[in-house]
């Protein structure tokens, strides 16, 4: 039974669904630079839950304005003066979101612009596939404003650029960009023009696999990255058994079989 998504109690983010199946969410308060208050989290939740059930084949995440996202919002959290209890509970809904995202089994491809900084770096990082244009820049300021990162950057920024480099950003609140941020691994992309016309058109291409290959190419590797190695190598032969012997795959290979399918090829 396919799950139907209600987009109207959607307000911080902008929801477009597609007829391919590719979905455009967009962080919707360009000015506060798409900075994440409580209210925004909770509908990426909503949101991340149900696409898996709602017949979403790709996610492109993008923010209105001239920048992605600029983290947590600081005058929100100044204002509310929670304690530590609540701001614990603030951050355990900011992993629910962000691992609905990694593990729920649907590509995401983030379209970044201007600040991914603190929280913002967060969310993108949570994206299976970051595309930046000329303007993107990466930074975790957060030992500068007396804060620490509460939305997994300890987890993937440090899994994408290295320890000793994830410490150097939060202890200097240094700043990359450019071709330096892809080398490192912050995005996987840099492009000239629109970061999203080219998340898009990587969201089509994902989009036409069949939909359990991608929910195990989008869930299974990162959940193997969490077991050690003999644990993996039995969790990827399961996956393996029932997704390389989905019915759905059948006419696939009976293409590849007869050479009808395009073969791979070095780019020209």
């Amino acid at each position: 039974m396919t799950l139907q998504i209600d987009l109207a109690r959607f307000t911080n983010l902008a929801i477009e669904a597609h007829d391919d199946g590719v979905w455009v969410v967009t962080l919707n308060r360009p000015k506060k630079r798409n900075a994440l208050d409580i209210d925004t989290i909770e509908e990426l939740v909503d949101f991340f839950s149900a696409a898996p059930r709602a017949g979403v084949r790709a996610v492109v995440l993008a923010g209105a304005g001239d920048h992605f996202c600029a983290g947590l919002d600081l005058i929100e959290h100044h204002d509310a003066d929670r304690g530590p209890a609540d701001f614990m509970h603030v951050c355990l809904r900011w992993h629910e979101a962000f691992n609905k995202m990694e593990y729920g089994g649907v590509p995401v491809i983030a379209a970044l612009q201007g600040a991914v900084v603190g929280g913002g770096l967060e969310l993108a990082s949570s994206a299976h596939i970051r595309v930046m244009d000329q303007t993107a820049y990466f930074a975790l300021p957060e030992g500068q404003r007396g804060l620490f990162t509460g939305g997994g950057a300890t987890i993937r920024v440090t899994d994408l650029v290295g320890k000793s480099r994830m410490i150097d950003m939060m202890l200097t609140g240094r700043v990359y960009q450019g071709q330096e941020a892809v080398d490192l691994g912050l995005a996987q992309y840099i492009v000239e023009g629109s970061s999203l016309d080219r998340a898009m058109e990587l969201a089509r291409q994902a989009a036409q696999n069949l939909p359990l290959s991608n929910f195990a190419i989008c869930s299974a590797v990162s959940h193997m990255q969490n077991m050690s190695a003999m644990d993996a190598a039995y969790a990827e032969a399961v996956v393996a058994g029932v997704v390389n012997t989905q019915p759905d795959a059948r006419a696939r290979l009976a293409a590849f079989a007869d050479k009808s399918a395009a073969r791979v090829r070095p780019n020209s």
